[in-house]
């Protein structure tokens, strides 16, 4: 029995991406996912709430409501996957499918206190999942181990011909790779300066994170420290080619083909006008009017163009780094669960709590997010980030699972579950 984001379509369910210009639509295919999955045996249970059209670090922006954290339903449980996440932990499935353009599998997860993992780009075909930014856009897993997210992975992963960005790279046994390490003997992980230096970091986050790596250095691994001199414009050039990349893609939903029309206009620009307004959230209605701007005449070579030279700079910068280490390790979110509405009003500050994962996206890579304890002060989970090579998930699955072993366990279990369920909304 497994959950998925609503920005993934299943046959015969409604597919809403959480916004009302996408109400009552429903499509009449599966994702090429969804289709392995159910080839597989898994059971869809249902679809996700999330950030409308996965815009989002907190899963407030959906039309359908806020979704609650199962271990403090006063606070948030991160996103854009944030239904899949809450899902997972709530123990209401066994796992789900989320996707992870800026950080939107691996920061709920952390949120969460469950496992996140972000493929490589193209390792699980993008057929049926509803796009967003094209170049960044990547399904995967949320479980409630290491185990079960290589279990999913092997399903999930593998060509599709519809999507010409899906990799022919061979699908290796990730279950087996599990069996094929018990310590971190041999590894180097590489601890990025700007990661760990970050002055908005929270102290709790901090103290968690360098007692994950002590554990990881008493499991024999070799922490070496790296660099990554480019993640401070990370930010600001992942949210102008995203944004460029959304309102292209979102150019389609005007409400003539399918979702909502609004029929109280006589004028088909006015249609076009009133059908976006009053389907499209503010949070959307932002990104595509920025991304419109960085692409206009005039500012497409001093912004869109820029962002992306910076974006192949930040790639080359972690093949390099990656080439003395065999993972970079860090953390996932600057920040335990906060409350909700707590930063619905700094737009800015919420773009800001992607700053460790959205690099990752921008070069393509695997990351996974992992739990490593709780912060002392909130009682809520704080996620640990393994980054790696491309296209080797193997390797990092394994060297994750280890740690996830000899890491403080968050209490799961059948009584952890069943308070869960209460809270759970």
């Amino acid at each position: 029995p497994i959950t998925i984001k609503d920005v993934i379509t299943v046959k015969d369910m409604p597919a809403t991406c959480a916004s009302k210009i996408l109400e009552g639509f429903t499509p009449f295919y599966d994702a090429h996912l969804v289709q392995r999955l159910k080839e597989a045996g898994a059971i869809i249970l249902g679809k996700n709430n999330m950030d409308e059209f996965a815009m989002g670090s907190s899963t407030e922006n959906s039309a359908y409501g806020t979704t609650r954290n199962p271990w403090n339903k006063d606070r948030v449980p991160g996103g854009s996957s944030g239904g899949s996440a809450a899902s997972v932990t709530a123990g209401q499935c066994f796992a789900s499918v989320g996707t992870d353009t800026g950080g939107s599998i691996r920061q709920p997860a952390s949120l969460c206190g469950c496992v996140g993992l972000k493929p490589t780009y193209g390792r699980i075909s993008r057929y049926g999942m509803i796009a967003y930014g094209s170049s960044l856009d990547q399904a995967g897993p949320l479980t409630r181990s290491v185990k079960d997210a290589a279990l999913m992975l092997q399903v999930m992963a593998g060509h599709d011909e519809r999507d010409s960005t899906c990799s022919q790279e061979p699908v290796p046994d990730y279950l087996a790779a599990l069996g094929e390490r018990s310590d971190l003997k041999g590894l180097k992980l590489g601890m990025p300066k700007e990661f760990w230096g970050q002055e908005g970091m929270d102290p709790e986050v901090s103290r968690v994170m360098h007692q994950a790596v002590d554990t990881a250095r008493e499991l024999g691994a070799e922490i070496v420290d790296v660099s990554l001199p480019l993640t401070d414009y990370g930010v600001a050039a992942y949210y102008i080619v995203v944004m460029a990349e959304a309102s292209s893609n979102l150019s389609r939903f005007d409400g003539v083909r399918y979702g909502q029309r609004d029929k109280e206009v006589s004028e088909l620009i006015d249609m076009y006008t009133s059908s976006r307004t009053k389907g499209f959230g503010d949070e959307v209605q932002r990104r595509i009017m920025i991304g419109s701007y960085v692409l206009s005449a005039g500012y497409y070579d001093a912004y869109y163009r820029k962002a992306s030279q910076i974006r192949r700079l930040m790639r080359d910068n972690f093949v390099d780094v990656l080439g003395q280490c065999d993972f970079i390790i860090g953390p996932v979110s600057p920040f335990a669960a906060w409350e909700i509405g707590e930063l619905t009003e700094d737009p800015l500050k919420m773009y800001l709590m992607d700053i460790f994962t959205l690099p990752v996206n921008m070069a393509g890579l695997p990351g996974i997010s992992i739990p490593a304890g709780m912060d002392a002060n909130t009682h809520m989970p704080v996620g640990l980030q393994l980054i790696g090579k491309a296209f080797a998930e193997a390797p990092l699955l394994a060297a994750a699972n280890v740690l996830e072993q000899a890491l403080p366990d968050l209490a799961w279990g059948e009584d952890r579950f069943d308070a869960f369920k209460l809270q759970t909304t």
